[in-house]
């Protein structure tokens, strides 16, 4: 009997080790490399780097920025997502479906496509709201600046409150009513249930939420550079980034110690939240009902419908709708009209090999890069959710690391460690931009896998194995077709930012790796940002068509 068993259990740990020491090797060894490469210079330790990094007044400034437009846009983004999701969530609003929808379509948006977008429309000298005002209120000169602190809190705020919105009206539509209706039933008018009862039992999905876009913000490189760096200002990841560009040792060493910092302080952040809340108790979710009753506006329905219709028109219709008029212009010194619109540009766009090579290289990429964090996550979800050694939580916990640290230091890392230093060099390869992407998105696959396999009773398994199936027969043949949905839907969670993903894609890529995200920030940058709204227009549609495929084979349960 031992001898039948010691092959399939043999199997299955080569497996699982196999997945956990991919881990180790392009999450904790580059982490850990930067770090000491950070911290050791000739064999001794030696702080000097941190100490000339942060006696430049530039990067105290850049850090400056960077916990400005963090911490502005996370209090605006739960100061909108809290009423939204509370509005939609617990009260008779109308088309609650629909306004849903459209306010988790920024989380579908890249967040630069969303910077192009708003570059358009608030432009100081040619922007379309700009214009309008001026024209229509005889202005002496563009109300709206864009290249600006507040226009950068502005964009990232729209762009990154999903995070929040997301977090909070699940856990809102989840909560037990108990506690409201015994506040209701006292004579708390609902606002006063509101403020004394719904928010703080909120408050662990509220920070939750708050910390994503926290971090979310601090790590954004697209959306500041391509609006901060025409007005001089800067942040951690530009810095980073203009440190790496420099090409020597001397900026290669200071920027490992700027992604140091912000390596520790992105993923502190998040464990210290997570442990903070562990401390406490917050019972949202009770035995005796978990649907909510729907608190009755009256007088007040239609306004709010009003003021929730205007905020879905100006957050995500009129960005998408100026990169689409965009990109249909014949000419940009014209005014808007319909002789002055053509798709042409559409289907020159796929004729241009400059625009053909990048869109296939990212293609190729995200499918790798999909395929091979489902193949992963499928054995670390096994190992953390079906089997019970010790220490099944620390794969989970390293999927997540990768997933917390910003893109800039996850590439600057990879670029240190295998450029050479370990006898492996992937520097400019396709290789490493699948890492890459791998070690930022492994842990979605990981979390989607781990939710269904959780699902799935050991028995089936068991009585696979008793009737003489190997462990890999029962993991295609029981396992599979049960959680089928959860790992199609997985895949699709890392190919759709892997394929527009840019912060990674800028650091990493070659020449003969230019993805569609690096080509789409070279044409705003410094090309043509009317072809840039073509591309931009490009990704947003194979986006969508994306999301759409993932919504139907999660059954509306999972989207981006």
């Amino acid at each position: 009997m031992d001898r039948k068993w010691l092959p399939q259990w043999d199997t299955k740990w080569l497996v699982i080790f196999s997945a956990v020491a991919t881990l180790v090797l392009f999450v904790v060894l580059p982490m850990l490399y930067l770090v000491y490469k950070s911290l050791i210079v000739g064999g001794t330790l030696d702080i000097h780097h941190y100490r000339t990094v942060y006696s430049n007044i530039v990067n105290w400034n850049a850090l400056s920025n960077t916990l400005r437009v963090s911490l502005y846009s996370t209090i605006l983004a739960v100061i909108i997502s809290f009423p939204l999701a509370w509005l939609i969530g617990r009260t008779d609003l109308p088309c609650k479906n629909f306004f849903r929808t459209l306010f988790v379509a920024t989380y579908m948006i890249p967040p630069y496509v969303g910077a192009i977008a708003w570059i358009q429309l608030l432009n100081p000298r040619v922007g379309y709201v700009n214009k309008f005002l001026v024209e229509s209120l005889h202005l002496a000169e563009a109300p709206f600046n864009i290249y600006s602190i507040g226009g950068m809190v502005w964009c990232l705020t729209l762009f990154y409150a999903p995070f929040a919105f997301i977090t909070i009206s699940r856990a809102m539509e989840k909560m037990d009513p108990t506690l409201e209706e015994a506040s209701r039933v006292s004579g708390a008018s609902p606002l006063r249930t509101l403020w004394n009862v719904t928010i703080p039992l909120m408050y662990p999905s509220i920070l939750a939420g708050g910390v994503l876009v926290f971090i979310g913000v601090a790590s954004a490189f697209g959306t500041p550079s391509i609006i901060g760096m025409p007005a001089n200002i800067e942040v951690l990841t530009t810095r980073i980034v203009t440190y790496i560009y420099m090409g020597d040792t001397k900026g290669i060493q200071e920027a490992t110690a700027l992604a140091v910092s912000l390596m520790l302080a992105a993923n502190g952040l998040l464990y210290l939240s997570m442990f903070g809340l562990g401390k406490k108790e917050y019972v949202t979710i009770g035995g005796k009902s978990t649907r909510p009753n729907l608190v009755e506006m009256g007088k007040w329905k239609w306004p709010a419908f009003a003021i929730v219709l205007a905020y879905g028109a100006i957050s995500v219709i009129l960005p998408v709708g100026s990169v689409l008029v965009t990109s249909m212009m014949k000419s940009m010194s014209r005014p808007v009209t319909m002789d002055n619109l053509t798709v042409e540009r559409w289907f020159d766009a796929f004729k241009n090999q400059q625009y053909t090579e990048p869109l296939m290289n990212s293609f190729i990429l995200a499918i790798i890069a999909a395929t091979a964090a489902t193949i992963i996550g499928i054995f670390i979800a096994y190992l953390l959710v079906k089997t019970n050694v010790k220490g099944k939580k620390i794969p989970d916990a390293l999927a997540t690391l990768g997933g917390a640290t910003p893109g800039v230091v996850i590439a600057l890392a990879l670029i240190i460690t295998f450029s050479g230093a370990f006898g492996l060099n992937l520097y400019s390869t396709m290789s490493i931009l699948v890492i890459g992407y791998i070690v930022k998105y492994l842990t979605m696959s990981v979390r989607t896998i781990s939710a269904s396999l959780s699902q799935v009773h050991s028995s089936l398994e068991e009585a696979a194995l008793n009737s003489g199936a190997s462990w890999l027969q029962s993991l295609k043949d029981i396992m599979w077709p049960l959680i089928r949905p959860s790992i199609v839907a997985g895949w699709f969670l890392v190919f759709m930012p892997s394929f527009y993903e840019l912060t990674i894609s800028i650091i990493l890529y070659g020449s003969q790796t230019k993805t569609i995200g690096v080509l789409l920030y070279e044409l705003q940058t410094y090309a043509d940002p009317q072809d840039a709204s073509v591309l931009a227009v490009i990704i947003l549609l194979i986006v969508l068509v994306g999301n759409l495929a993932l919504r139907k084979v999660s059954r509306g349960q999972i989207g981006i």
